[in-house]
């Protein structure tokens, strides 16, 4: 585990410089811009907040506010997978259907993880229709955790990660929102 943690931090450090050394992400940005993008989303409110709680984003062009979001949501992703991965539900079980379920949704949202970083060079590429898909699809990996609870109706699926699901589907949304801006441009 300590592995994997430390090539996701090396790995979002690297898109971090890639996408800053070769492109100007971070100019003519403002709160006005912040706003005016944040409205174009399915969440203002989230998309406010979270942008205005990173100190880059009031320096970022749009490009720079959907890259803002979607290591917001690599972030999210892979506190979620951590979460699942520390056992922390499975403490006091020997079920192994648990413990099976519990791990699929582990290595969704790894996934989930490595496709919004997907997302991050595509956005740093320019390749809006290709950073679209890959969070589309870190949204569709949160909803395949869910749906393997569906699937066995003797389990349970814990309401701390149906909210964790929501948000970072919420988080993802706004990410889309941002992109498509940018489709548009």
């Amino acid at each position: 585990m300590v592995y994997s943690k430390f090539s996701y931090f090396l790995s979002l450090f690297i898109l971090t410089i890639s996408c800053t050394q070769n492109l100007n992400l971070f100019a003519n940005g403002d709160i006005n811009l912040i706003q005016k993008t944040c409205k174009t989303t399915k969440y203002y409110d989230l998309c406010i907040s979270y942008l205005q709680s990173d100190s880059t984003s009031t320096e970022a062009n749009t490009k720079g506010l959907a890259i803002i979001m979607a290591k917001f949501a690599i972030t999210n992703a892979s506190n979620i997978n951590s979460y699942l991965s520390s056992n922390l539900m499975v403490k006091n079980t020997n079920d192994t259907l648990t413990k099976k379920v519990l791990k699929l949704c582990a290595d969704k949202y790894l996934s989930a993880t490595s496709s919004l970083q997907n997302s991050v060079q595509d956005l740093c590429s320019e390749l809006y229709d290709y950073a679209y898909m890959h969070v589309m699809a870190s949204s569709d990996y949160a909803n395949a955790c869910h749906n393997a609870y569906k699937r066995n109706p003797s389990l349970v699926y814990p309401p701390e990660m149906a909210a964790r699901e929501d948000g970072l589907k919420h988080i993802c949304d706004v990410a889309m929102g941002i992109i498509d801006g940018l489709v548009s441009i």
